[in-house]
């Protein structure tokens, strides 16, 4: 036996033995993507921080209605305006026996801080990490962070040790293509531990036996595969060949539940879907434009906005689960006013009178990028809105595909017309105008706004309401960012997406509204 059967034998015998052999149950999940990497700090996209977050922790957690919970801290308060002490927990070991310490936490944020890193939107407006002990820390923020301990709930903690052992004290680069070994093994102190790692093929997961914390469900072994197809997604769910898939295809839930054997779990999703543009370039890449950016022109970004029926895709493409959107983030989301999410209205002929005032009385043509396989129906989604802008004289060339490719190229700013989903980590307005809609630099903010979307008002008061403490100025600010935003058609706000998850009746597990799936509620009947 080699050293990694040794190994998965162990992590299998260990749990096996604390948790009884007849409870030594497995669930199967299938799902339409695949994580990309076992790095915590390499990508901030919601499925890739679900699945890490089940073997890696932060300083703070979430419980099952999405409220702030103590995780690798016990305590935090502040201690002036720009300072929080956290109290860690003591007795804490990561998976392979290393004890947790404050030298990791000052390891870890860091890393997410550096040079390719997807996180440093969660770390922009810190300006130092201190050590006070072996077991406490000092955050200091740039200015007041009331919402410092929501904004840190994702930022996953490694061991220092193990990452310079293992030559992986850099995130891994999705832009760049650079792996490391974080990539496809992982240390981190959670209720699950990574037993193999197969990209794209299959991910496996045993539950930590000395974990610190109580593990609610029975679940020992979790298999994790990415089934692209839709119809075979379903039919591995319906023969019992998997567990759980997500997403369930919408034309497909009556047919899940009417099996008797399986169910779907519906639900609204905190995520808005939304479309970007290239604002900043002189010369808009791939299109037929040449010597100047049509998207620089407010009128050609609303005339794209008002060409596109979000009321035809939410009845053909979504079959109705779907909530048209008009803000970048929409209701449960700390901020969120209803008064604002009026759409402007879909008229194609007062799209092409905004074309042709700019200069475009024929179209042009453009690239757009789009994935097929992240979102609830994300390619049909962007052949819609081709579809719809062919009404007005643009050509669209379409390019959809599999996030693996897709996210290292929009993430280069190599695009010019993309779709995204984004969900606010912290649950507040304040973390959508930081990462989508601030003007972008090199400390993080705007890291998300890949079309470099560019206000200074917006700026000012995005700082404002992150210091801010009275809420009635605090939303009277995000409500006023909004406008702007709002205003100047920064984005093209599509819908927020409703959950479907298929399981099988004889398991039992949690939907988030954040759409994570976390193992340690996994019950088997």
């Amino acid at each position: 036996m080699n050293f990694k059967q040794t190994l998965t034998a162990s992590l299998v015998m260990a749990a096996a033995a604390t948790f009884g052999v007849a409870q030594a149950q497995t669930v199967r999940i299938g799902n339409q993507g695949d994580a990309l990497s076992m790095d915590p700090h390499s990508l901030n996209e919601s499925l890739q921080l679900s699945v890490t977050g089940n073997v890696y922790e932060a300083l703070v957690g979430r419980d099952k209605n999405l409220g702030l919970v103590p995780a690798l801290a016990t305590s935090w308060k502040q201690t002036s305006p720009t300072v929080w002490r956290f109290e860690l927990r003591k007795g804490v070991k990561f998976h392979d026996g290393k004890p947790f310490t404050a030298d990791d936490v000052l390891f870890s944020f860091a890393r997410a801080s550096g040079d390719g890193s997807d996180m440093k939107s969660y770390t922009n407006d810190v300006k130092e990490v201190r050590k006070v002990g072996d077991h406490v820390v000092e955050v200091e923020t740039k200015a007041p962070f009331p919402i410092l301990p929501d904004v840190l709930s994702l930022v996953f903690i490694m061991n220092k040790q193990w990452a310079e052992e293992n030559q992986a004290t850099r995130p891994v680069d999705r832009r760049k293509g650079i792996e490391n070994a974080a990539s496809f093994r992982a240390n981190g102190t959670g209720p699950f531990r990574l037993r193999e790692r197969q990209p794209n093929v299959k991910t496996s997961f045993v539950r930590n036996g000395s974990y610190w914390g109580t593990i609610e469900g029975n679940v020992v072994n979790v298999e994790y595969t990415p089934i692209g197809n839709d119809a075979t997604r379903v039919a591995a769910l319906l023969s019992g060949q998997v567990d759980v898939i997500e997403p369930v295809p919408l034309q497909d839930v009556a047919r899940i539940n009417a099996s008797g054997k399986t169910r779907v779990l519906q639900g609204p999703e905190l995520r808005t879907i939304f479309l970007g543009m290239d604002q900043k370039r002189d010369e808009l890449l791939y299109s037929s434009v040449k010597g100047k950016n049509p998207f620089k022109d407010k009128r050609v970004r609303q005339a794209f906005y008002q060409a596109i029926d979000i009321n035809g895709i939410q009845k053909t493409v979504m079959r109705g689960a779907s909530t048209p959107a008009a803000l970048m983030v929409g209701p449960g989301i700390n901020g969120f006013d209803a008064s604002q999410n009026t759409r402007l209205p879909y008229d194609a002929e007062a799209a092409k009178r905004l074309l042709a005032d700019a200069g475009y009385p024929n179209g042009f043509q453009v690239g757009m990028n789009c994935p097929n396989d992240r979102y609830v129906n994300d390619g049909n989604i962007c052949q819609a809105v081709a579809a719809n802008l062919a009404r007005i004289g643009v050509k669209v060339n379409l390019q959809a595909e599999t996030k693996g490719t897709y996210f290292p190229k929009i993430l280069k700013r190599d695009t010019s017309f993309y779709l995204l989903g984004w969900t606010p980590g912290t649950y507040d307005a304040h973390n959508a105008l930081n990462a989508l809609m601030r003007c972008v630099d090199d400390k993080g903010a705007g890291q998300f706004n890949l079309g470099a979307y560019c206000n200074p008002k917006v700026d000012e008061l995005t700082q404002k309401i992150q210091s801010e403490t009275d809420k009635a100025r605090r939303d009277a600010m995000i409500k006023e960012a909004f406008k702007l935003h709002a205003d100047d058609i920064g984005h093209l706000p599509l819908h927020q997406q409703a959950l479907a998850w298929g399981v099988a009746s004889n398991v039992q597990l949690v939907q988030l509204a954040d759409n994570f799936m976390p193992f340690r509620y996994m019950t088997v009947k």
